[in-house]
Order: structure tokens, then sequence, then C-alpha cells
């Protein structure tokens, strides 16, 4: 092992500083990065990507869910490939590293090792996965799924704000939705997954560490919940005579925040709409999603349950009926004690202060698990921002983050 091959700080940055441009709104730290997955936008980001794996000596080619791999050939191509990476896509007025340090930090580990000369066993491979975030269509880890093969037809229907069905995106972007499973790799191709992020919340920050090794990935539930009252006068309408949407989804809000805390899990309601929408109207019709998280999966299947057996009793009261359908669900996943330790030993190596620690985001990682075993480093974020213009990681965290990466992915391809 080489411990004094040194990661290129000033490279990496400008890379991330570069790849924000495309999306970004200046200022971004006021409007942030929005690259929605599959748009004009967001193409132009790939094909920088592709450009910078290919500046970087790497073979590229863009598999059939739009998955972007470069890949750096070991000396017996008859292994399994090492696999690291993340996602470029955002969230609307999104950071400039959420998903894109694991992708850029990658291609800048594996340009230090070739221009070391090093020379590994296994092949090295950096997936760029298509629509981690799911902001768009409302349905996330689409490559990941679609190289799990976990990925179903039924995608390609959803549609965006716009009307904007996820079949018509891929036929815009080059991509033919009727060969997805082309992507499905098995777990005989693909001998680990570590993934790069940063930790979107404020752990590492407040025991003044750069870096984190994620030990369990809770797992979402998103959820789609439509309550139907009645929208009558708000003047002419008795208290006791309503059937209120509005105060019917207040009760389940409420609800929501009371069943994460009982089970020590997470859940938010993110977005929110009421009909018709005017001031002396009393809501007819409600409409909110629900994301519910837990590293444990029978324990976020209860808080799931809780939630049903709650919307049921408050619409019940109010007269109101209610429908929830599931956007998206995704199995927690416990990162491999090896990957683990491996990443903990290289910390030591490098002489990098580290904590072990569970993750609260989601990310394909959770999908990675299904085919090999993963591991997960975090980077500090600065006041846990993330999702946000404000999102933000200081220059030497994200070298050393990336300086365990190198060394992380030597030890594997060995």
């Amino acid at each position: 092992m080489i411990l004094t091959m040194d990661i290129n700080q000033k490279r990496l940055w400008r890379t991330l500083m570069e790849l924000a441009e495309i999306g970004g709104t200046s200022p971004i730290d006021v409007h942030g990065v929005t690259r929605l997955s599959l748009t004009k936008t967001e193409l132009r980001a790939r094909q920088y990507v592709i450009d910078l794996m290919k500046d970087s000596g790497l073979s590229v080619q863009v598999d059939a869910v739009g998955n972007i791999i470069g890949k750096l050939e070991g000396t017996d191509l008859e292994l399994p490939s090492v696999m690291t990476g993340s996602h470029i896509d955002s969230v609307p007025h999104g950071g400039r590293f959420d998903g894109t340090l694991g992708v850029l930090g990658a291609i800048e580990a594996v340009r230090t090792m070739k221009e070391a000369g090093i020379k590994l066993k296994h092949s090295i491979e950096i997936v760029s996965f298509t629509d981690e975030e799911g902001a768009r269509f409302g349905a996330g880890f689409i490559g990941s799924k679609g190289m799990a093969g976990e990925l179903t037809e039924t995608t390609f229907s959803l549609a965006d704000d716009k009307g904007v069905t996820y079949r018509e995106a891929f036929l815009a972007a080059n991509l033919n939705p009727t060969l997805y499973k082309q992507a499905i790799r098995s777990d005989e191709q693909i001998k680990a997954y570590i993934e790069m992020h940063i930790e979107q919340g404020k752990v590492l920050e407040e025991h003044d560490l750069s870096i984190g090794i994620v030990t369990d990935i809770q797992g979402p539930v998103w959820l789609d919940v439509t309550l139907e009252g009645a929208a009558d006068h708000a003047g002419a309408t008795p208290m006791d005579m309503r059937k209120d949407a509005g105060l019917a989804m207040a009760e389940v809000l409420l609800a929501v925040e009371a069943i994460s805390k009982e089970h020590q899990g997470v859940g938010t309601v993110g977005k929110m709409s009421i009909e018709p929408g005017g001031v002396n109207i009393i809501p007819g019709r409600a409409c909110f999603s629900v994301d519910l998280r837990h590293i444990r999966k029978e324990r976020r299947q209860h808080m799931v349950d809780d939630l049903h057996e709650q919307v049921e009793a408050i619409c019940n009261q109010r007269g109101v009926t209610y429908n929830i359908d599931v956007k998206k669900e995704v199995e927690p996943a416990t990162c491999s004690h090896e990957m683990v330790g491996l990443i903990d030993e290289v910390c030591t190596e490098l002489n990098i202060r580290a904590m072990k620690m569970p993750c609260g985001a989601g990310h394909d990682a959770l999908i990675m698990s299904k085919l090999a075993p993963i591991g997960m480093i975090f980077i500090r974020s600065k006041q846990g921002i993330s999702h946000s213009p404000k999102e933000w990681s200081d220059a030497e965290d994200c070298k050393k983050g990336t300086q365990v990466l190198l060394h992380t992915l030597m030890k594997l391809a060995q």
C-alpha cells in the first residue's frame, strides 16, 4: 500500500465547482443547483462526467438505464469489479455536493492511481447512477434499481409535473426504455460497492470529525395520502357540520411526528396541497406526502401500520375518506462488517480520526446491497445542511474523504 499518494485537492475542488455551474443559478449559495433527472440541464452534466472520465483515462459506457460507467481495467479481467460512485441529479434548488462528491471524488481517486502507475488485479468501475433523488418523477434509485434487477415496467409510465413520462424522457435522452433489463448485473460481477457521500446531518460536525464510517442505512417508504372531505362555505357552515380535509391533514401530520418518535425512526411530510384553495372555502381535498424511515425493516413496518390506523381513526371522526398509495419502498441495509473494518483500517493508517455511525438518508448503496457487500464513507456537512443552496463541505474534508476512498479501493482491488 502506497500511503504517500496524495489526492490533488485543487483539481477535485475545481471539478466540484465546475459541475455545480451546470444547473446552478448565481449566486449558487442563494438559488442552489437544479439538475432534475434527464432534463436538458442534467444531460449536459452527464456529458461533463463522461468527458472527465475519458480525460482521466477510463473507458466509458452508458448502460440501458442511463448509468454512466467509467472503468479502470485490472490485470485479471476474470475477477469481479470493485464498484464505487453515486449520482449527479439533484433536488430543486439543491447543493453542490450531494451525490456529486461521490462521483467526482471516485474519478479523482482513480486518476491519482493511474498517475502513480498503480496496477491492480480487480477492475474498478465508477458509476454515476441515473435519478437517485426521484425529484422529477417521484420514484428514485432508478439507475441502481436497474442494475440490481429491481426496476419494473410500470416505472416508465410515471409522469413529472408537466406530464412528461419516464418513457418519453428516456427516449429524449437516446435511451430505449424497452431494453432496461440489459442493465442488470449479477452478484458474481461485483466484488464490493463503496460510496462516498456528504453526511447531510450534524453528527460529524458536533464531534469535530471529518469522516464517518456508515454501519446501517435507513430505508425509506414514500406514501402519497389523499383525504376527501367536502368543500363548503367558510361562513355558512357550522363547525360541527364540516368535513374539513385540511384539519384532518393537520392531525395526520402530528401523528406522523408522534409515530416517528415512538418507534425511534424519522417521518417527514414534505409536500402538501389543499383544494380548492380559497380563503373563504373549507378545504374539500388534501394531498400530501409521507416519508417514513428506519434502519430496521420490521420497526419501519410498525410505523406504516400505525400511520394507517391513525389516518383511519382521524378520517372516521371527521367524516373524511382517504387513500394511501405507496410511491417508493426500499429496504434498510446493513453495511458489510468487513467493509466497515476495512475503511476503519484505512483511516487509522492515514491518521484520520473517524467515527462509526448510522445513515438516515437513502443512497444508491441501499439498492447495491442486493448485489454486493457495501460500505459508505461520510464527509462532514457544515451545520448538517443538505438539499439546500447552503449545503457545504470544506475542500479539506472532501480531500480527506477522497483519500480514504482511494486507499480503500486499492485494498479492495489488490
